[in-house]
């Protein structure tokens, strides 16, 4: 028993050198110590307007990843928004291996102002213009921000969207998949895997990565580093079921990446899907359809029709592929080369 407090002193000293190992995380000028976290109002400001980005910084304890988080590059995408909301209070950086960078919302001036997919300020689809312009209009100077203060700062990153305020989705995890970037690819496919949704949707197709990002998480994969989406939520609607299943997906994906401790949540045979076709409307006017997202369909199905302005029948729908309806607009209106339907094909 003698030796209880020379035994004490040696892992407490053993305890306050791994912590020492760990050094302050350098953002936005400020150093976050190990173990703490700190929140930033990033400024936006162009000629014409001003807005901010709302972050939050969670330096681990102990050493580990950085992992970078957005939500809200589309203001109306709640669930995502709201499950940031609720990690940022749960999120212990204590217990934590690694950094995590949190963007609450991308696209403030949408949210605020209940404005679909495009940024009120200047008229861009945020999700369109990566990776921006420093000296650019309010969303190129967003996504200009978020490419190089954010993305260049991680070692791996996710992007969190939701079927919007006109989408009926069906739940589904992505990543990017380009042959002449294979280690990339797979590790964005196990992180997929990890989110622990059972449909997985391959984006580019095995194409090689030449051209602009235009994407969020594309363009973290064109900087080399691995990166996925989430697209769970729909209707515009605040679910918590939703909401719930995004916060478990983000905390399944740092248990894989061993940020916080444990095994990320498995599903044994996921849907793969590696290829969707966009069903565009021919017409301008109404739109009808029986059919809601997650329905399996086949190719010559009739999957609606549209009408004109005073209800007149103008043309069906129909399907051009064997697949399942991954999302699908589920109010009237309609115009001219709208996406009615996304429909993934199954092998």
């Amino acid at each position: 028993m003698r030796n209880l407090p020379l035994l004490f002193f040696f892992f407490s000293a053993l305890h306050l050198s791994a912590h020492a190992q760990v050094k302050a995380f350098q953002f936005q000028g400020e150093k976050i110590k190990p173990g703490s976290k700190q929140s930033f109002l990033l400024p936006v400001v162009t000629a014409q307007d001003s807005t901010v980005i709302p972050v939050t910084v969670f330096h681990g304890a102990k050493k580990g990843p950085v992992l970078g988080i957005t939500a809200g590059v589309h203001g109306l995408e709640y669930a995502p928004i709201m499950a940031a909301q609720k990690l940022s209070k749960q999120l212990d950086p204590t217990q934590m291996s690694g950094t995590v960078i949190l963007v609450h919302m991308a696209n403030v001036p949408a949210f605020l102002n209940r404005s679909l997919r495009v940024n009120p300020l200047d008229g861009k689809n945020l999700n369109r213009v990566f990776p921006g312009k420093k000296e650019g209009t309010s969303s190129e100077k967003i996504a200009w921000i978020i490419s190089n203060d954010i993305i260049a700062r991680c070692d791996y990153f996710i992007d969190v969207h939701d079927g919007d305020a006109n989408g009926d989705l069906r739940p589904y995890s992505g990543y990017y998949n380009y042959f002449n970037m294979p280690e990339v690819s797979e590790k964005a496919r196990q992180m997929a895997i990890s989110l622990g949704f059972d449909f997985i949707v391959q984006f580019g197709n095995e194409q090689a990565l030449t051209e602009a990002s235009i994407y969020c998480s594309r363009e973290a994969t064109k900087r080399n580093i691995p990166a996925v989406d989430i697209e769970c939520g729909r209707m515009g609607m605040v679910e918590e079921e939703t909401v719930q299943q995004v916060l478990a997906a983000l905390n399944s994906l740092m248990r894989h990446l061993a940020i916080l401790e444990g095994k990320p949540n498995t599903v044994l045979h996921p849907v793969m899907v590696g290829q969707r076709t966009t069903v565009e409307s021919k017409h301008t006017g109404f739109f009808y359809s029986d059919l809601t997202s997650g329905d399996y369909v086949k190719k010559g199905m009739r999957l609606g029709y549209t009408t004109d302005l005073f209800g007149n029948h103008l043309a069906d729908v129909f399907c051009p592929v064997d697949g399942v309806i991954l999302y699908k607009i589920f109010n009237p209106p309609v115009k001219t080369g709208d996406g009615l339907f996304n429909i993934g094909h199954i092998q």
